[in-house]
């Protein structure tokens, strides 16, 4: 028996398709948190509620007067600012990055 309590086929081609699916399975669950880290990024980045980010720096956390209008306003952000997506070679911020 294999460590996850199935009983292993005896051929070679029925392991090759056994080890193949279980790769796809795991290639897919990868692409999901890949996807699900590129979409947090995103929020992160834009989010209008921060005076900074980890990125850029909190400069504008301390400043006493507290400007609404630079508070409310959407920021803009680099393919590069995604420290996170770009740290694997497969997520979509690298493919995006590729393309430009």
């Amino acid at each position: 028996m294999d460590p996850e309590g199935q009983r292993s086929s005896s051929t070679p081609s029925a392991m090759m398709a056994s080890l193949l699916s279980r790769r796809a399975k795991l290639q897919e669950e990868l692409r999901n948190i890949e996807r699900q880290v590129y979409d947090m990024e995103t929020s992160y980045l834009h989010d209008p509620n921060q005076c900074g980010n980890v990125l850029k720096g909190f400069e504008g956390f301390l400043s006493s007067s507290k400007n609404t209008a630079l508070l409310k306003r959407s920021r803009k952000f680099q393919p590069e600012d995604r420290l996170f997506s770009l740290s694997s070679v497969t997520s979509p911020a690298v493919c995006i990055l590729d393309k430009i």
